[in-house]
């Protein structure tokens, strides 16, 4: 018998597997306190609505081709011109996830002798992006701003004569915590560099109507935000706002975008929808930030640290203890995960508890009495 060609793979996952890492799809079950689905809007009767009145119309559920070719539809650019209005951004562009935004943002923007210094800890499609492009890359340390001038000087000061840009979330996803904005994008001012700003896990929930964190530096022509509309907006996909000049550049160089199928007309419009709901209904962020402090209050008496946001980050280290914490929760019924490296740094393997207006104080006292019995067992 020839080798098997998967050999090399099953030895991988046999790696990972011995060192507690390897993943598996798990069913949807308990309590939620796993998704980013923060305003409880993914399962709501206001996007069912919105869902039914977008069929009613006739929108249909397939763009049928490429944005370039006749998978542009009305309803795309509806969505694209309210997202700027809404957002303070000169243009927006929507893309069909979070991840092929910032892959069609960092493999096309950045040209050759640019110089990206990026966050240690920002997201995964950020670093593909970043490979796929043909500008240098280095990487800051976490929420350091000064550390991000410091690398552009050096930078400069070694002939570089190209744009830099300055790339982070405004809000972390594994830790929960926020970027310094206001003094990166002074850095960026004083540097003449970009700020990209990743706004996935803040819009909706943070900023004036949700519109983030960053958006109390807007406007400005140096400054480009993500907004992803699978988390607090409930939907599917990504918008990118920022100047015109972006827009159209990735519209005739983003390779992401030129040769994918455009998002459906259909999760466009409810994407619109979900913005205007989001806007006219403040009570829904009003009542999710009354939820995280009354967990921060519950996880003090156990002498666990506080975020600051909806994330609630339980850093355990030892990537078997974390699994056991996790299924011990599961089993009591509450659906909280385990986050193991490569998603997180070794030693740090953590419980990513969210949350979300899917559970109640009642849920909260539940899953703190579980999480201190199974952390004192496990």
């Amino acid at each position: 018998m020839p080798p098997s060609p998967f050999a090399a793979h099953r030895a991988d996952l046999a790696a990972l597997a011995a060192e507690n890492r390897r993943r598996t799809l798990a069913p949807r079950t308990g309590i939620d306190f796993a998704s980013n689905d923060y305003l409880a809007l993914a399962g709501s009767d206001a996007l069912r609505e919105a869902l039914a009145a977008g069929i009613e119309q006739g929108l249909p559920a397939g763009s049928g081709g490429s944005r370039l070719l006749r998978g542009n539809h009305e309803e795309h650019e509806a969505l694209e011109a309210h997202a700027a209005r809404h957002y303070g951004s000169e243009a927006a562009l929507f893309f069909p996830t979070g991840f092929a935004a910032n892959a069609a943002l960092f493999a096309t923007l950045p040209q050759r002798g640019d110089l990206i210094v990026h966050d240690a800890l920002i997201h995964a499609s950020a670093h593909d992006g970043m490979k796929l492009g043909r500008a240098d890359r280095m990487s800051a340390p976490h929420n350091d701003a000064q550390a991000f001038g410091d690398r552009i000087a050096q930078w400069r000061a070694a002939g570089g004569a190209g744009t830099a840009w300055i790339a982070v979330e405004s809000l972390y996803s594994m830790d929960g915590d926020r970027a310094p904005l206001a003094d990166l994008a002074a850095v960026a001012d004083r540097h003449d560099a970009v700020l990209i700003v990743d706004e996935a896990h803040a819009t909706g929930v943070y900023g004036p109507a949700g519109r983030g964190l960053a958006h109390a530096l807007a406007p400005r022509d140096n400054l480009i935000t993500l907004h992803t509309c699978g988390k607090a907006l409930g939907c599917e996909g990504a918008l990118l706002c920022g100047p015109q000049i972006v827009r159209d550049f990735l519209i005739n160089r983003g390779r992401p975008f030129i040769f994918s199928t455009a998002p459906s007309p259909l999760m466009a419009w409810l994407v619109h929808q979900a913005l205007e709901i989001v806007a006219n209904e403040p009570e829904r962020a009003a009542r999710l930030h009354g939820l995280v402090r009354h967990a921060e209050d519950r996880l003090a008496k156990l002498g666990l640290p506080a975020s600051g946001s909806q994330i609630l980050p339980i850093v355990i280290g030892d990537n078997a203890r974390t699994m056991r914490i996790a299924a011990a929760l599961q089993a009591d019924g509450f659906d909280i995960r385990g986050i193991r490296p490569p998603t997180v740094a070794p030693g740090t393997a953590r419980l990513r508890i969210a949350i979300t207006l899917n559970v109640g104080t009642s849920d909260i006292d539940a899953m703190t009495e579980s999480l201190a019995a199974a952390m004192a067992t496990a």
